[in-house]
């Protein structure tokens, strides 16, 4: 089974996102500030890392940087979920090693889950959201 661990500081917003991947056969651990995240991937060794840019304390990007500077944990895919879709927000994301950088809105999900599909973390052939989970 793989593991998906959550670095969001919102409670809703993980909760929705912990459904949706558990539902699809995922384990999923959900912590809720960058310190734990980083703690947390190394000890879960998740098989992706969804990623909140804008948290307190310690923000995604500086949860990347450190998780692609640590040889233990740079081959962990991590991938942004963030309310800011900016062409700078996005270069930056990438820059610091994550693999993908997704907005948060009404197509979240099954961007989401496609890309956890090409990563071969989704085996079922088509993953996309059932009726009622995208903003319904």
């Amino acid at each position: 089974m793989s593991k998906i661990l959550i670095v969001e500081d919102s409670p809703v917003q993980a909760l929705a996102i912990q459904c949706l991947l558990t539902q699809r056969g995922l384990k999923v651990i959900h912590v809720r500030d960058g310190q734990s995240g980083v703690i947390m991937a190394r000890q879960w060794m998740p098989d992706a890392i969804l990623l909140d840019v804008n948290m307190p304390d310690m923000d995604g990007f500086e949860v990347c940087r450190r998780l692609q500077g640590d040889a233990d944990t740079s081959h962990i895919p991590i991938i942004m979920l963030t309310a800011y879709n900016s062409p700078p927000t996005l270069r930056r994301s990438i820059f610091l090693g994550a693999i993908d950088f997704i907005p948060k809105d009404d197509f979240t999900n099954a961007v989401l889950l496609e890309t956890l599909r090409q990563l071969h973390i989704l085996t079922e052939q088509h993953s996309f959201p059932k009726s009622g989970e995208i903003g319904e």
